[in-house]
């Protein structure tokens, strides 16, 4: 956080920097006008400009900003939206990718391996990281054309992210709070728990990878790929986990 305020900072002195240099160079020129020109009025030219000058580096800065805006389309689970990206809506879409891309959001999880209460933890933690800028007051207006990044956003959390914690919450706290003793594995609906993520993870990664391409991160589905290979060698290598031996048979079943 601290290093992404630094760089927002250092954009602004740059760019107070060149008015600055402009507004100088400006001043000059006025003074080169007013030795040609010799009508007496020397403050006038100068003045005159530097405000030429410092015109011109603020407009050729708005201009390059806006020069920024790109059109991005989008077919996410049959619905097509289009996005007119300008740096911030870039930046937000970015921030969301990689917030998603490493978590059990879109990481496979083996069968027999992770901890279901911290993949349940994993998630809650991003819809609260999803939701705090769309209930932030300085989140910026939907643009006049197009859709907003946080239109995904808010499918990712409505349609996805709420109902699956609404369900699986509850269940697994339930069995903990019954079973203090007893390990996860031995929870009669973990393999229920393990398919509906794994549904949840397939409906999830369409939208992660559209954030990606949104946020101009070339082939954002390339990185998912690596990461769940990884995950998957990984889960391959581990030795399976085992119910442990202090449950009674009779708890088993």
């Amino acid at each position: 956080m601290a290093q992404r305020r630094w760089r927002g900072a250092g954009g602004v002195l740059q760019t107070a920097l060149r008015a600055l240099l402009a507004g100088v160079v400006g001043g000059v020129v006025g003074v080169a006008a007013y030795s040609i020109s010799k009508t007496g009025g020397q403050p006038l030219s100068i003045a005159v400009g530097c405000l030429i000058g410092v015109a011109v580096v603020l407009g050729g800065e708005l201009y390059r900003r806006s020069a920024q805006l790109t059109d991005v389309r989008l077919v996410v689970l049959g619905n097509e939206m289009s996005f007119k990206t300008k740096t911030d809506m870039r930046q937000a879409a970015q921030r969301m990718f990689f917030q998603a891309a490493t978590r059990i959001a879109v990481r496979p999880l083996g069968d027999g391996q992770g901890n279901l209460r911290e993949a349940l933890t994993s998630l809650k933690t991003l819809f609260d990281l999803y939701r705090e800028p769309l209930e932030s007051e300085a989140a910026p207006l939907p643009p006049a054309n197009g859709n907003s990044v946080y239109e995904l956003a808010l499918d990712i959390l409505n349609v996805e992210l709420a109902p699956f914690l609404a369900t699986w919450h509850p269940r697994l706290k339930e069995f903990e709070k019954a079973h203090p003793d007893r390990d996860e594995s031995t929870w009669p609906e973990n393999a229920a728990f393990r398919e509906e993520l794994r549904a949840l993870q397939e409906r999830l990664r369409p939208y992660v990878i559209g954030l990606g391409e949104v946020a101009g991160i070339p082939d954002p589905a390339s990185h998912l790929r690596r990461a769940g290979e990884a995950a998957r060698r990984t889960s391959a290598a581990a030795p399976e986990q085992e119910p442990p031996s202090s449950v009674p048979v009779q708890d088993r079943q």
